[in-house]
């Protein structure tokens, strides 16, 4: 598990104890919408506003520290920062999957961005599809 206290640290935020419980739920979900973060911090948190938990959400997404995986027909999913992977998304049931990109697929990223005169700084690929489990 990361240090959650250290990730907001290194990004420049307070640690707050809605930051904290939202970073954990991300973080044991691996991919989460903002509704799901919401349910699963009232167990402990009963006054946490859905508002409250949108804001933080947004805050560190625009710092760099949650990113949004975009989900064609349904609400976003939430995934703390690492390093780029391909995000293989089911349009049945939502599911996210991680992949690791290998040195084909950053070859194709590299010769694209030479071709380009373009510095790529990350990237965020997203492939979507059916999973195994919504073929049948």
């Amino acid at each position: 598990m990361t240090n959650y206290q250290n990730l907001l640290k290194s990004y420049g935020l307070k640690t707050t104890f809605q930051r904290l419980s939202i970073l954990k739920s991300i973080d044991i979900a691996g991919h989460i919408t903002i509704d799901d973060i919401h349910k699963d911090i009232l167990t402990n948190h009963p006054s946490l506003s859905l508002a409250t938990v949108y804001n933080n959400i947004l805050k560190m997404q625009n710092i760099g520290v949650v990113v949004e995986v975009p989900i064609s027909g349904k609400k976003s999913k939430y995934e703390l920062i690492k390093d780029d992977h391909i995000h293989l998304i089911c349009q049945k049931c939502g599911s996210v999957v991680d992949k690791d990109i290998n040195c084909d697929v950053e070859q194709i990223f590299d010769k694209i961005s030479v071709e380009n005169n373009f510095v790529l700084l990350s990237t965020q690929n997203n492939l979507y599809g059916v999973c195994k489990d919504c073929i049948y």
